[in-house]
């Protein structure tokens, strides 16, 4: 499958779209500029060696972006340790840091949701009331408007 036709499957059946029952981590993810979110749900099971996702879903108030990249992380962060939600959280920003800030809002808005959900599954180990931890996006999604040349 090409990645112009995985792009399409997201966009027209997006993956994880909903809430977890029985979630134990939420995280959000906002774009201050024009109001769009992110709420990732997780339910994260300890093994042995660490904690991992068992589930992961998304709500988005967004743009179809929004909607591809939150489908498309979530499918990478099932079965993740918190180790590996971290490094694909990491390894995410790194990528979009070659992108315009338009393009990349979005899914930094999805990254930054992941890693908020993460965060509040860590904090809840010391305080099981902790509240929902909620990042904003360093990327603007509106286009740059380009200045007119006087000829």
């Amino acid at each position: 499958m090409t990645v112009d036709t995985q792009v399409i499957e997201h966009m027209m059946n997006p993956k994880n779209y909903g809430n977890v029952a029985g979630s134990n981590a939420e995280g959000m993810g906002k774009n201050p500029q024009n109001g769009e979110k992110v709420l990732v749900y997780m339910r994260v099971m300890n093994n042995e060696e660490q904690p991992y996702v068992d589930d992961i879903s998304f709500q988005a108030i967004g743009c179809t972006t929004t909607i591809v990249a939150g489908s498309m992380l979530t499918e990478e962060a099932k079965g993740l340790n918190l180790n590996g939600i971290y490094n694909l959280v990491e390894a995410t920003l790194k990528l979009l840091e070659k992108l315009p800030d338009e393009d990349a809002a979005c899914s930094e808005m999805v990254a930054l949701a992941i890693k908020a959900a993460a965060d509040t599954y860590m904090k809840r180990q010391e305080d099981p009331d902790y509240p929902v931890i909620t990042y904003q996006i360093a990327n603007n999604c509106t286009p740059k408007v380009e200045e007119e040349k006087n000829l």
